[in-house]
């Protein structure tokens, strides 16, 4: 027979047991019994019909989901859609602002400028962004200080990569075209990265300022029209919404080419290499989750990418006459046939 000390030992067991549970369920039954449904909005540059529209939202809402929030019930969701168009950005990120959100999601450079022009009060979680310090959106990464934090998209560094693959996969290039947007300052830090890159391969660059479809075409033709080029797009709203020209131009004109996103490849781009979109839309979910919850926009550190992947078109790599070297093939997180 138990004694009575063991029975209190158990009782104490059990207890203890309780708060644990209730302990663990606690912030989602804050989430569930809040007193007011929150106020969720988003500008993101890219257009609603683009293919990767929805399973980047999805990806956010299954994240915030799996933390704890539902739909309806704790939060509601207004998205909106900017692009590459400036004057929509602005106009969208006016009316965001107006409604009174609790926190903003922003995707792109020039989503989260827009935002900041409109407000310095409502916090906003920014993704997909390109130099923060830089374009002076932040004060640091680790203490970005105002209303806006979130994560970066791609750093200059990475250009090196960029250009190396380039060379590696097209031994022959010696020249790059950057197709860039130039007012934009992350593009203009990469290209001074690719610049210096290119030169310590023996390569000269060719900046590639484009602002639509039409200058993309024109500068593309001009660029081709000498031998022995090689293309890298940097990633922006205007190169993404273009995307299947630039591929169609590179082949045309039988040029090989790097891009930022998987998605290039994917439509008969050479090669990509650059950051899992999809993972900064779900690390963003918890930073809005952080801050609904009380957390400052300022004290969260702007954090960078930590996945990456390399995709190489082995059926385009064929048709413009290249051996797509081993290393490459190793180091490929995916290969296209």
């Amino acid at each position: 027979m138990p004694s009575e000390s063991s029975g209190v030992s158990m009782k104490r067991r059990e207890f203890v047991g309780v708060l644990v549970v209730a302990a663990a369920a606690w912030p989602f039954a804050v989430r569930a019994q809040a007193k007011r449904v929150a106020k969720i909005a988003a500008l993101l540059g890219i257009v609603e019909s683009d293919p990767e529209t929805r399973p980047r939202v999805e990806a956010f809402l299954t994240k915030l989901r799996e933390i704890g929030w539902t739909q309806g019930r704790d939060y509601n969701l207004d998205v909106r859609f900017g692009g590459s168009d400036a004057s929509l950005m602005s106009a969208q990120a006016k009316e965001l602002v107006g409604s009174k959100p609790d926190v903003i999601l922003s995707q792109s450079n020039l989503a989260l400028a827009s935002l900041l022009k409109e407000t310095r009060d409502i916090p906003i979680v920014a993704t997909v962004i390109g130099d923060p310090v830089g374009s002076g959106f932040i004060k640091s990464l680790s203490r970005p200080g105002g209303n806006a934090t979130g994560f970066t998209s791609f750093e200059p560094p990475l250009a090196q990569k960029w250009v190396q693959s380039l060379k590696e996969i097209a031994p022959g290039t010696k020249r790059a075209g950057v197709i860039l947007h130039p007012e934009t300052q992350a593009n203009v830090n990469f290209l001074r990265a690719v610049e210096a890159a290119s030169a310590s391969l023996g390569m000269t660059t060719n900046a590639i300022g484009v602002h639509n479809a039409t200058e993309i075409e024109h500068s593309v033709n001009e660029f081709a029209r000498q031998p022995d080029g090689g293309l890298v797009v940097l990633p922006n709203p205007t190169t993404n919404e273009q995307r299947e020209l630039i591929v169609a131009l590179a082949a045309r004109h039988r040029v090989p080419a790097v891009y930022p996103f998987r998605y290039f490849a994917a439509i008969g781009g050479l090669m990509s290499y650059g950051i899992d979109v999809i993972d900064l839309y779900k690390r963003a979910a918890v930073y809005v989750d952080r801050i609904l919850m009380g957390a400052k926009p300022g004290d969260l550190p702007v954090e960078q990418p930590n996945k990456f992947e390399l995709v190489v078109n082995l059926k385009t790599a064929k048709t413009l006459g290249l051996t797509v070297p081993a290393a490459l093939l190793i180091a490929a997180n995916e290969t296209i046939e």
